[in-house]
């Protein structure tokens, strides 16, 4: 057994560094007896959106519910297509069956991973109502291109934000060019709860009133249904975040100081490393590498007690539960983003871990560069 464990998360010691304030706001909730849908959540919301500079923001129980609440908001129905990136969590696509549409996969920019604007405007058909990026691994998508075709297209954006709190690029904020934003705050999360929530956040008062009713039964006020789910972030999962949300922006500031120091130690090797673009704040929810030999520098690592995973290592169009298409359907032209899954690998990076084992990291990756990765 390695003498050295470098861990992937370190939900832990987060609690540990803020133990009183995360106890004491989850007592004050117990404390309330308001525990759905109360003024703990009410509260949360209204700093979730401060947060966002936007005016609603809603939440739900997970952040998949967050999107496919989101586009039923929006209208979305059986045969309406929506495009989106084939290289992120099986969810994005997922939600978009839910609510009835179809997600059509174009390709990825290959500096950043994000969806590639350029390649959007081939894939528009009658059928196509909206489009969904993804913010994958901390960094915005080009929301400025993404939103230009769309207003020329006549439809509408939702940012799918799970990885990318607090994350911005060169001359936009998050949602404020789109109809919404969708967060997750499952514990993985740079913003996570002790167990699963999501959140719509968006400057339209129609889409946060339908998902506020959507969340809860169809209801807006007691007793009076229509139709609706049960999909509401309880409050004690609120008080959590709205703790967190405090730090967030600290949190995210020593993110980028671990990606920096692997970015510096790395560089030079042959692996291909993270792209931040000039002007963008990248929160580096994952530091992802990548490389063709990318199984057996997983497996190196592991033997000396570094705990690196892959995100996400089989493109959506591939997975057995793909239910989307056709016999018929031509497969998609994704190149870059089967790529990505072919050859990426998640180093461990969380506000606690320290410089130490950064270092441990980096020097287990020189050494299997030097032997394994150049040959």
């Amino acid at each position: 057994m390695p003498s050295v464990k470098v861990p992937f998360y370190g939900h832990a010691r987060q609690y540990h560094s803020i133990q009183a304030e995360i106890d004491g706001a989850i007592h004050a909730a117990l404390e309330s007896e308001a525990y759905v849908t109360g003024p703990t959540l009410e509260r949360f919301e209204r700093e979730l959106a401060e947060f966002f500079g936007m005016k609603h923001a809603v939440g739900v129980n997970s952040g998949t519910d967050a999107l496919w609440l989101a586009f039923l908001a929006l209208g979305l129905k059986s045969g309406d297509e929506v495009i989106t990136t084939a290289n992120t969590f099986f969810a994005t696509a997922e939600a978009i069956w839910i609510a009835g549409g179809k997600p059509v996969f174009v390709d990825s920019d290959r500096r950043t991973n994000n969806i590639d604007p350029a390649k959007i405007a081939s894939a528009l058909t009658p059928r196509t109502v909206g489009i969904v990026p993804v913010h994958l691994y901390g960094q915005c998508a080009d929301m400025k291109a993404v939103n230009t075709l769309a207003s020329r297209h006549g439809l509408w954006v939702v940012e799918d934000s799970a990885q990318a709190i607090d994350a911005h690029g060169t001359g936009f904020r998050q949602g404020e060019l789109s109809e919404a934003v969708t967060t997750s705050f499952i514990i993985q999360k740079n913003l996570g709860t002790y167990g699963d929530g999501g959140a719509v956040v968006t400057n339209r008062e129609d889409i946060a009133t339908a998902v506020r009713r959507l969340r809860n039964h169809g209801s807006l006020r007691r007793s009076v249904h229509s139709f609706g789910f049960n999909s509401r972030l309880d409050d004690i999962h609120a008080a959590v975040l709205s703790v967190k949300l405090r730090h967030i922006h600290d949190w995210n500031d020593r993110r980028r100081t671990i990606a920096a120091r692997y970015s510096a130690g790395l560089r030079g090797t042959s692996l291909k490393l993270p792209c931040e673009l000039p002007g963008y704040r990248h929160v580096f929810h994952l530091y992802v590498v990548e490389h063709s030999k990318r199984d057996h520098l997983e497996k190196f690592l592991r033997e000396a007690g570094v705990d690196a995973k892959m995100h996400y290592p089989i493109a959506i169009h591939q997975q057995e539960g793909y239910p989307w298409g056709k016999p018929a359907d031509p497969k998609p032209s994704v190149p870059n983003a089967e790529r990505n899954a072919a050859e990426c690998l998640s180093l461990p990076i969380f506000p606690e871990l320290r410089d130490d084992e950064v270092d441990y990291v980096i020097e287990k990756i020189l050494a299997w560069d030097h032997e394994y990765g150049r040959s």
